[in-house]
């Protein structure tokens, strides 16, 4: 395990703004702030693992914009290829829901620094020069602007450099309607080679006629996407805010490999997907077997739901602990 390779990852970048604890917006009288950024957070969780990780974005040429940088490099990413830019830093502003009341989220992106990039700004040639692994997520193209055709830029560019595309799709309600985002994900799909999707998914965004069966699904995508070599999803069921239960799938060759079910009381839930791709591509990377890959991939997800802040801080020995039935949370002394 721990096999060296290189991941480039693209998106946006924000500042998160949370009232403490779980204060709601019209109690809070300050807010934490943090970094955070859908690809930026797998990027984060990969070198935290001990991948070397590369991120892509674009943010203003100002204390803010370097500082949201730093947060980077203290993790040992490499931010070397970022380009400054644009007007602000995007905001995210999070209200952490407990028990019966969910989390509520609020964008403030407008004219940030990824919003207003132009294809100019990046020369994939060089950034993806050594990588084998590109990630991207839907949220990026459905910012707008110049973004959608970035993405396929980005996308062609890895795969000749001989890098493979793994693609999230994350839609994002309050960033686009389906319809739209209907029209735009197909083609960005058709250059993944990894995808993270769902039936849902399938259905409304990639307009692969499917019911809700997971496998009919998976085997309907490859059909629509031939180059897809892998389709990875999760299932969630939640009880309350607080406490969901998670189950990981991932389907080669129209075959699937399920994850055990995690039980997980809450602390923090964004980046609980970030952490699961971030598994999937550490996995992948490392050739571990099909169901090595969706164990370790799902673990990973169910640990960063223990840890505040959008990064998966969990290290690889403290994932496959989890993977090999240590799940107790006792102390340890």
């Amino acid at each position: 395990m721990n096999r060296p390779f290189r991941v480039v990852g693209f998106g946006d970048f924000l500042l998160r703004l949370s009232p403490p604890g779980y204060l709601r917006f019209a109690q809070a009288t300050g807010f934490n702030c943090y970094y955070t950024g859908a690809e930026a957070n797998v990027c984060a969780s990969l070198a935290v693992m001990g991948c070397e990780a590369a991120f892509v974005t674009r943010v203003p040429d100002n204390p803010i914009g370097r500082a949201a940088l730093n947060e980077l490099r203290k993790l040992g990413v490499d931010v070397s290829r970022a380009v400054f830019g644009g007007e602000r830093l995007g905001v995210l502003y999070l209200e952490k829901g407990a028990s019966q009341r969910p989390s509520v989220c609020i964008y403030d992106r407008m004219n940030s620094g990824v919003t207003t990039a132009r294809p100019q700004d990046f020369d994939w040639s060089e950034i993806l020069r050594g990588a084998q692994y590109f990630h991207i997520t839907g949220i990026t193209p459905g910012l707008g602007g110049n973004l959608p055709r970035i993405a396929q830029e980005a996308c062609q560019a890895a795969h000749d450099a001989g890098a493979e595309v793994v693609c999230d799709l994350n839609y994002r309600s309050k960033l686009w309607p389906v319809a739209a985002a209907a029209k735009v994900l197909p083609a960005l799909v058709e250059h993944a080679d990894h995808l993270i999707a769902n039936a849902w998914d399938a259905r409304n965004l990639l307009g692969v006629e499917t019911g809700d069966d997971p496998d009919e699904a998976c085997r309907r995508l490859r059909t629509r996407f031939p180059r897809l070599r892998t389709v990875a999803m999760t299932f969630r069921t939640a009880t309350s805010a607080s406490d969901n239960t998670l189950t990981g799938l991932v389907n080669v060759d129209d075959v699937s490999f399920r994850s055990r079910a995690y039980t997980m009381h809450l602390v923090d839930r964004v980046g609980g997907g970030d952490a699961f791709a971030a598994g999937l591509i550490y996995g992948l990377g490392n050739h571990m077997k099909h169901q090595e890959v969706v164990d370790f991939a799902t673990a990973a997800s169910c640990l960063k739901h223990a840890i505040e802040l959008d990064v998966n801080l969990a290290t690889v020995p403290e994932i496959m602990q989890l993977v090999n039935g240590n799940g107790s949370g006792r102390v340890q002394r």
